[in-house]
């Protein structure tokens, strides 16, 4: 059914909002290339990108309300309705799913009382699934208001939703301290964080993601390990012709990773085709076979 025209912002708001967003225009040589931006400075305003902040766009870019609306529809990181202060995302892509994702993702369905972008009765967390959080050698990863939270379990998460919840403060893995998605969303649309040493606390990748390109640069010993045939078991790889008469004596012996070994900090909580009898890792047929 056709709609009444958007209420206008307040005019004290819409004047702070002509002031940032003509900072935003400036960056590019075309106006439209502000579009995405500016969807993120309304949305830093009420907390989602409202049929107000689409009107607001359209008129400041000169494009129509449904230019604006295709954009914000295309994009998952605009919301459409009011959400939490703390957006909650959990990986149930392939990886993340496989590692516990999914379990991770029910565990806080059941225990926050919501579904799929639905938001908490109190306004703090609105939960979502996400398809990757482009963290993938820490996986499961969730991820709050888009700051990561590593190798996660369904109990590690349900603790850290309580805590957000209660007020407490909670660290993430890597990055940025958690501060609220309004205030997130304003970041995003390119304005400083002028938060006390939060630009610093960004930090880099972490030991997972480097170690190839240590390899690559000589800096780490390869420690390489093989997928046996299919009734074999996972044992170390050495370089052909340096194995010695002992270790090939104890070719089926399975190598036990120690510690400093592991890259995450838990194995796999659900079974997966290396970890399960019933559906062992091996050489693939050739066709017709």
């Amino acid at each position: 059914m056709p709609q009444l025209p958007a209420a206008p912002y307040p005019a004290e708001v819409r004047a702070r909002l002509d002031a940032d967003a003509k900072e935003v225009l400036a960056r590019y040589p075309g106006s439209r290339s502000a579009l995405l931006p500016l969807l993120h400075l309304v949305q830093s305003e009420e907390g989602y990108v409202s049929r107000t902040g689409v009107a607001f766009c359209a008129e400041t870019l000169d494009l129509t309300t449904a230019e604006v609306t295709a954009v914000a529809t295309f994009y998952s990181m605009y919301r459409r309705r009011p959400s939490g202060d703390y957006q909650v995302g959990v990986c149930t892509n392939t990886l993340c799913a496989v590692m516990g994702g999914d379990a991770i993702f029910d565990t806080l369905k059941e225990h926050l009382g919501v579904g799929n972008n639905e938001t908490t009765e109190d306004g703090k967390v609105t939960l979502e699934h996400i398809e990757c959080n482009a963290a993938c050698d820490f996986a499961p990863v969730v991820m709050v208001n888009w700051e990561f939270f590593d190798n996660q379990t369904p109990e590690s998460a349900t603790r850290l939703v309580d805590d957000l919840i209660a007020g407490r403060t909670v660290e993430p893995t890597r990055g940025a301290p958690i501060c609220s998605y309004k205030e997130t969303a304003r970041i995003l649309a390119g304005f400083p964080d002028e938060r006390p040493g939060a630009v610093e606390a960004t930090g880099g990748a972490g030991p997972a993601s480097l170690v190839g390109l240590k390899l690559a640069k000589g800096e780490a010993a390869p420690r390489a390990r093989v997928v046996a045939p299919r009734a074999g078991q996972p044992q170390d790889a050495q370089p052909q012709g340096t194995q010695s008469h002992d270790a090939q004596s104890h070719d089926a012996q399975v190598h036990d990773p120690s510690p400093a070994e592991r890259l995450s900090s838990h194995d796999a909580p659900q079974q997966t085709s290396a970890s399960d009898p019933e559906h062992p890792a091996g050489p693939a047929a050739e066709e017709g076979e």
